[in-house]
């Protein structure tokens, strides 16, 4: 398995995804959040991406007050930007979105660690079945998304998994 939490694996990857290692270079955000542990999650780190899909960073912050105000601090001029806090499975999550010179870009954070955040566990998830379903596996799904569903729900319809697709993923056997 690539080591996710170290970018330089994009730069070997598909053309999106040395795409998406340029992006983030270019704005530095994974040095100029470096405190919150940003992490790329999503389906371009896993190659399910379609042409839409977004780079979705996840990221741990104790205070959201201070996790806002870098944000605003650093990406406040990007293009579409804006910021917004709600309340997503039980936590406050402070969410930005912009966009970059080839992609949307959402910043997501939650007062718990990357490692206990859905995002990252479904990416986990999702490319452990990846790599023991195959590449017609991989397609089917991509298929999928072309049609419109998310990628939980296409998982759980592939692996006819009942039941809310994304909680349900969560307590998959590999």
């Amino acid at each position: 398995m690539p080591n996710f939490k170290d970018l330089k694996y994009l730069q070997f990857g598909n053309p999106k995804q040395k795409l998406a290692f340029r992006d983030l270079e270019n704005l530095q955000i994974f040095i100029l959040l470096k405190e919150f542990t940003p992490f790329l999650a999503g389906t371009i780190p896993i190659e399910i991406d379609i042409p839409e899909s977004d780079l979705d960073i996840i990221c741990f912050c104790k205070n959201h007050d201070e996790f806002r105000k870098q944000v605003l601090y650093h990406f406040q001029d990007q293009a579409n930007f804006r910021i917004n806090s709600r309340t997503k499975n039980g936590l406050e999550s402070t969410i930005a979105h912009f966009t970059s010179t080839h992609f949307e870009i959402e910043i997501f954070a939650q007062s718990i660690p990357i490692e206990q955040q859905n995002a990252y566990k479904h990416m986990l998830i999702e490319h452990e079945i990846l790599q023991k379903k195959g590449s017609d596996f991989r397609k089917s799904i991509i298929a999928l998304k072309h049609q419109g569903y998310k990628t939980e729900v296409a998982f759980a319809k592939l692996l006819d998994i009942n039941g809310d697709a994304f909680e349900e993923l969560l307590k998959f056997e590999i």
